[in-house]
């Protein structure tokens, strides 16, 4: 017996399929602004010709180690976009610094503003993992 699915579930199969293939691409472009945004001297080489040239995730590594060391320097919202960000690189490393930082749960970042807001769903929304 041959069933079909109703046309409305195939069509959001179609969307959802469509969605999470072009999702590393839209990651990526997310995680450069997020990059721009916080600044060169975090990711990658650490050089703004470094996240010019970069061309995918891999070449815009955070730099975790220099980040856990400056997290006590940083601007409330610089620590708190910057901790979100390494957390989707390192789910542990970024939720430690998240919890030094006194985040206790997604309205926490509604302290940021709305272009690193923007970052942070971004993210979210295209997450496929690292």
């Amino acid at each position: 017996m041959n069933q079909s699915l109703p046309q409305d579930v195939l069509d959001q199969i179609a969307v959802e399929e469509r969605h999470f293939a072009e999702a590393p691409q839209a990651f990526f472009e997310a995680w450069k602004r997020g990059a721009e945004i916080a600044g060169p001297e975090w990711f990658g080489d650490g050089t703004p010709e470094g996240l010019q040239r970069a061309t995918s995730k891999w070449d815009l590594r955070p730099k975790v180690l220099l980040l856990n060391d400056a997290l006590n320097v940083l601007s409330g919202g610089q620590r708190m976009f910057l901790s979100a960000m390494v957390s989707f690189y390192n789910a542990r490393e970024g939720g430690a610094m998240l919890k030094r930082c006194g985040f206790e749960g997604l309205s926490d970042l509604g302290g940021l503003d709305l272009e690193r807001r923007q970052v942070i769903a971004d993210l979210v929304l295209n997450y496929s993992g690292w």
